[in-house]
């Protein structure tokens, strides 16, 4: 994982929750992941992760996650099992 992937992940999980993430980086990082996105209605997009499925929603009038579109995607990732700590331990190995 790259540098940049890895600090995204940490600031995606960081507290108190960051209003400065950028939607671009975030589809980066999926695709890194190697998720399976699928548009689906309007700015809403079906992600598929480590076999968990979510939907997840682009900004609209931005292109940076309000703070409630950060946490939602901090949910997905938690139960997606990609999280910094489980990262981190994976590096380890």
């Amino acid at each position: 994982m790259s540098h940049k992937h890895e600090q995204l992940i940490r600031a995606i999980f960081h507290d108190p929750i960051s209003g400065n993430i950028h939607w671009r980086e975030v589809e980066s990082l999926l695709n890194h992941l190697g998720a399976q996105i699928e548009p689906l209605s309007g700015a809403r997009f079906r992600v598929k992760l480590n076999g968990h499925e979510g939907v997840l929603h682009r900004p609209h009038r931005s292109n940076v996650l309000d703070r409630q579109g950060v946490k939602h995607l901090r949910e997905y990732l938690g139960r997606a099992r990609v999280t910094p700590s489980l990262y981190e331990t994976g590096r380890g190995s």
